[in-house]
């Protein structure tokens, strides 16, 4: 039984434990890093967006890891399939970067010289601006885009523990936003207001055990005249409260259950399933392009693949309409992290 969150209140209880674990559709439980009792070493606190549509699309990660900072921005060409990323690192920022409370309000902003990444949120727009002097090979990147939600429709939102004491993971992921920009590398505009383009926002603050093993994917589009999407994914933490797992369809939240990623063991390029406990989620997801990532610095691994492609199947609503999809553009990955 999957137990949803209403009623307002603290995050974390006097002991730095989740007060209330279970799934909510806005951002109601309030996160106070002041209440952590876990060593802020292993706090993590990021905002990742990415803006997407099927034939190119940009991703920017903000990370405080307390122990190191993380900035990283990705092009996506998904047509010549190719990406191309830039990351920093920066040693112990331990809460320097000022990272939100919320996700309703607040700017992120990383600077230095030729380095620019800027999270603007007004509480009616994202304005997401990022300027690059050195993004590869001594060739500039530069754009700003603008997001829209409407302030209606719901996320998800998940609050879970991990079986260590102090150790939880408090998410929210807005899938939908109507997006609007361009980009400019290399003398090449990447507009993405000359198709439908959608930008989805990762949020996310915890205290993360050393080792684990994410999967976690997403869709953001039009079907049938309306907007839908979809968040799936397991691996951040218990969730035996409640899993992350939802459809979202005319602004409104549909929960499910259990969804198992079934990964071909020789290769992320050839066609992955997915299936659900409940039966509401049955896709074929055909790749495009694996963006594949292994740094592995001491006791440091982070093993990434982040795989872009096309859901074909079905998703079926709490009211048991069931929608069909054709080649509806995600994404979907699977993460290994010693951090």
């Amino acid at each position: 039984m999957q137990h949803e969150i209403t009623q307002r209140g603290p995050l974390l209880d006097a002991k730095g434990q989740v007060k209330e674990p279970g799934w909510a559709r806005s951002l109601i439980m309030d996160y106070d890093r002041n209440k952590i009792k876990a060593s802020k070493v292993r706090l993590k606190e990021w905002d990742y967006y990415a803006v997407l549509n099927d034939k190119f699309g940009i991703a920017f990660t903000i990370a405080d890891n307390g122990y190191m900072g993380f900035i990283s921005v990705t092009l996506f060409d998904f047509i010549a399939k190719n990406e191309v990323t830039k990351t920093l690192m920066t040693p112990f920022p331990m809460g320097k970067f000022n990272m939100p409370a919320g996700s309703d309000s607040g700017d992120v902003k990383y600077k230095q010289k030729g380095f620019t990444l800027y999270f603007e949120n007004n509480l009616k727009t994202r304005i997401l601006t990022v300027d690059i002097e050195n993004f590869s090979d001594g060739r500039s990147l530069k754009g700003t885009f603008t997001l829209q939600k409407d302030p209606e429709h719901e996320s998800m939102v998940i609050a879970t523990p991990f079986q260590k004491p102090g150790h939880f993971y408090y998410n929210q992921k807005i899938n939908n936003m109507r997006a609007s920009g361009k980009i400019i590398f290399n003398g090449k505009i990447f507009d993405f207001e000359k198709r439908p383009s959608f930008g989805v926002l990762d949020w996310g603050r915890g205290v993360w055990t050393y080792q684990n093993t994410w999967y976690w994917g997403s869709a953001s589009g039009e079907l049938n005249g309306e907007l839908f999407g979809f968040n799936i994914g397991y691996g951040f933490g218990d969730t035996s409260a409640a899993t992350e797992n939802m459809l979202f369809y005319k602004g409104k939240a549909h929960k499910l259950e259990n969804v198992s990623f079934n990964i071909p063991d020789d290769s992320y390029m050839k066609p992955w399933t997915f299936t659900s406990s409940d039966k509401r989620f049955e896709m074929i997801f055909q790749p495009v392009l694996d963006r594949h990532s292994n740094a592995n610095v001491l006791l440091i691994q982070s093993d990434q693949h982040q795989v872009f492609g096309y859901f074909s199947g079905k998703a079926v609503l709490d009211d048991g309409e069931e929608l069909k999809l054709d080649r509806f553009f995600g994404f979907a990955e699977k993460v290994y992290n010693r951090w």
